[in-house]
């Protein structure tokens, strides 16, 4: 668990490895609870909830908003299409892109998906972020995202 230092700074590995691991426990129980509800796992929740929020985005624009690689992202979009949770449309003046809406199925299943995600996440969250010091963590945290998004830091190259 991440602590003070002597000199009274944030001990950085400790808060690394508590963030990642939190992170890493949090989407794996997000994903457990959707593949029982839903079928569907938390990036594939994700990517539908982007383009709900984005209809007609490109693949760049969904690998750019979680850092993940454009081919990555690509094959995602299409497992999604295979599914018919997700339609592929030419862009108009790029013939190289092409732009992403959800289909009428992929709307009902991401906002279904939507209620069990937000549940699950209220529940394994429930007392720890509670209170002035999980709001100071979730603006440290967002704080953090912002200056690393800013600076354009881990961004994948391929």
């Amino acid at each position: 668990m991440a602590t003070k230092s002597r000199d009274g700074r944030v001990d950085l590995p400790g808060f690394f490895a508590d963030l990642v691991r939190c992170e890493t426990r949090l989407y794996n129980a997000l994903n457990d609870r959707l593949r029982d509800r839903h079928g569907i796992v938390t990036s594939q929740y994700e990517f539908l909830s982007f383009l709900r929020a984005h209809p007609g985005s490109r693949v760049a624009e969904l690998a750019a908003e979680f850092a993940i690689g454009i081919g990555a992202t690509s094959k995602g979009a299409d497992r999604l299409a295979k599914q018919g949770w997700v339609v592929r449309r030419p862009h108009p003046s790029d013939r190289r892109s092409s732009l992403l809406d959800l289909t009428d199925d992929g709307l009902r299943l991401v906002e279904a998906a939507q209620a069990t995600f937000d549940r699950t996440l209220a529940e394994l969250t429930a007392g720890a972020l509670d209170g002035p010091d999980g709001q100071a963590a979730a603006r440290a945290v967002a704080h953090l995202r912002s200056a690393l998004e800013r600076d354009q830091v881990g961004l994948p190259t391929g």
